[in-house]
């Protein structure tokens, strides 16, 4: 291709000063030169060259990071019936959310009418994504027998860690067979409720790697949701991101190669070994060593500019507590009613017990591994840290960087500590914007929902903090995670927890160098530099000079991954016309929570029964 000059209104580095510049040269997928436009050719020399100028009414930033999500998950949940807490406006079709149980019902009762419609056999599956009980209100087997009584019917939950079945749903998996449960862990066992088709953490897990996921990861749903993964990102500005604990289904590798790794594809992959796993199965150290080997050795981690999806070596994804949106992390202070009086009924979950947890860090630490931690409650982190403690008196280690992954809930002696032990942070900007309304009201209480992702805090104490989307936890948009947490406006349109807003410009650095750094791939990606791959997102302003609110309103024009221009197709509903599309500057659907929508006769009737059954 030879040296391409590309010239821009303003090209933002992201270097340690945070300079700018107009021009930037690349040669092979590398930035060769950053500067002026006469400093830029004057250091190419004789070396021949060309200058693109089409980003010149554009502003050019380092390629947009990403630092956690889920293909698996987000190429499936989306490619559900997508009925949610908040709107999902993705490149293909929208879904606006429900923000009751009338309209939830609704929205789920019209699904299966679309399915009969379209002539699909009453034994042919209808999945949904999305359903939360503080929204959407009490969910079970007998209120989806409502809905049909024949079509096997499975609601994933919005934090992916639950599941709900129909009475045709057990009997398709076998569930209600005599024995189902034989040689099932008494632990896992405990975490399904067959009366109620309730699944959640390990008996989920355990319900859908044994018998869901043949028909929710099927060959054709995982292919059309990859790809419409891959355009989603694209029209977000992300150029990298990061799957910890990858679960590698029948065929998925496969398939990330053929679709992630085509040409076409402007972003790289990265993947973390699954330390869970072999975990719960009670895998012996020595394979559980000789399993994370073989994954990388599947797409090791290359040079610069090369390894479009590639396993990080020596990397892996361990978990703690349970999940926040599912209200099961564990916390100091009990759970609270709608009263604010303590709810015995309600408690976290760990998905790996503590004990276990111990001996599996132990395992990574002392073999050198870097170790990215799945924690969400603060009693979920004094467990993370007194054992990362522990393995700091046994076996210092220099620049270890355990990342503290979601950082939903913690105290401020607590992120002094992770100050002092040398952990990072990758922080979740969604949860305080997304989830303090309805947690102030139940769960938690206002002060702690509030406080959820302390990251000015982290911030003010020098810790690195980079952001993610937890795809499909949030959605994968850089920019709008940078406005969550510089803005921190709640579904109600009110901030949560003013004190907790960072800075645009710390923002900026969360997604992009900061997110590099937790993944030690900094000087490799991050920022326009000399040596570093190039990879830029365009945008129509500069993030660092509009006004807060305004953020969510700035365009993705397209990426340049590796020296290459992916502009943001015609007609692809871009990043800034979806923030429209919510109607604020701030993520998620702000229409009238109380809104009931106009309630059809089956969803009427339901309703009915529903209330029937509960006198």
């Amino acid at each position: 291709m030879g040296i391409t000059v590309f010239t821009a209104a303003l090209v933002v580095t992201v270097d340690d000063e945070m300079s700018t510049a107009q021009a930037v040269a690349v040669d092979d997928g590398l930035i060769v030169a950053v500067g002026s436009l006469d400093e830029v050719i004057a250091a190419l020399g004789n070396r021949v060259h060309t200058v693109d100028t089409k980003f010149a009414d554009s502003v050019m930033l380092p390629g947009l990071i990403d630092q956690h999500l889920h293909p698996i998950l987000g190429a499936t949940t989306l490619a559900t019936e997508v009925i949610a807490t908040e709107d999902w406006v993705l490149p293909d079709r929208s879904y606006p959310a429900a923000h009751s149980n009338a309209e939830y019902l609704l929205k789920l009762s019209e699904a299966d009418e679309r399915m009969r419609v379209d002539g699909l056999a009453d034994d042919e599956w209808l999945f949904s994504w999305g359903y939360h009980q503080l929204w959407h209100g009490e969910l079970n087997r007998h209120v989806l027998d409502l809905v049909s009584a024949t079509r096997p019917i499975g609601v994933w939950q919005r934090s992916c860690h639950e599941f709900y079945l129909n009475t045709a749903g057990l009997q398709a998996l076998g569930v209600l067979d005599e024995g189902w449960g034989e040689g099932v862990d008494p632990e896992i066992l405990a975490t399904a409720e067959i009366e109620s088709g309730h699944f959640w953490e390990r008996g989920f897990f355990n319900l859908l790697f044994r018998l869901v996921a043949p028909m929710l990861f099927s060959p054709e749903r995982l292919e059309r949701g990859l790809r419409q993964m891959v355009r989603y990102l694209h029209q977000n500005g992300v150029t990298a991101f990061n799957e910890p604990g990858a679960i590698l289904v029948p065929g998925a590798w496969e398939m990330y190669e053929q679709i992630l790794g085509d040409d076409e594809t402007p972003f790289f992959s990265y993947f973390l070994t699954d330390g869970r796993g072999p975990a719960e199965q009670g895998m012996a150290h020595d394979e559980t060593l000789a399993r994370a080997e073989k994954q990388f050795q599947m797409a090791p981690d290359g040079v610069p500019g090369t390894g479009k999806i590639a396993f990080f070596a020596k990397q892996v994804k361990l978990f703690a507590d349970g999940a926040i949106i599912s209200q099961l992390m564990q916390m100091k202070d009990p759970y609270l009613d709608r009263e604010g009086n303590s709810n015995p009924h309600h408690h976290g979950e760990w998905i790996l017990t503590p004990e276990m947890f111990e001996e599996r860090t132990k395992l990574y630490w002392d073999a050198g591994f870097q170790i990215h931690i799945h924690v969400n409650g603060d009693l979920g982190l004094e467990v993370v840290l007194d054992t990362i403690e522990q393995r700091m008196r046994e076996h210092p280690r220099i620049d270890h960087r355990t990342v503290i992954v979601h950082f939903a809930n913690s105290t401020e002696a607590q992120i002094d500590r992770i100050d002092k032990l040398g952990c990072i942070v990758s922080s979740n900007p969604y949860y305080p914007v997304g989830f303090a309304d309805k947690f102030g009201e139940v769960g938690l209480g206002p002060e702690r929902a509030d406080l959820m992702a302390r990251n000015q805090s982290v911030v003010d104490r020098g810790i690195p903090l980079s952001f993610h989307s937890d795809l499909p936890m949030g959605r994968s948009d850089p920019i709008g995670m940078m406005s969550c947490a510089v803005n921190r406006i709640t579904q109600s349109g009110r901030v949560a927890g003013p004190e907790q807003r960072i800075s645009i410009e710390a923002a900026l650095r969360a997604v992009t160098i900061d997110a590099a750094y937790s993944w030690r791939k900094e000087h490799e990606l991050g920022s326009i530099e000399v040596g570093k791959v190039a990879n830029f997102t365009i945008v129509d302003q500069n993030p660092l000079t509009v006004a807060p609110l305004d953020l969510d309103g700035i365009a993705v024009v397209g990426t340049v991954f590796q020296g290459r221009w992916f502009p943001v197709a015609p007609g692809v509903a871009g990043r800034a016309s979806l923030a429209a599309a919510r109607g604020s500057g701030a993520p998620g659907s702000f229409a009238d929570a109380g809104a009931a929508g106009c309630i059809c006769d089956v969803a009427r009737e339901i309703m009915r029964a529903v209330a029937a059954n509960a006198a």
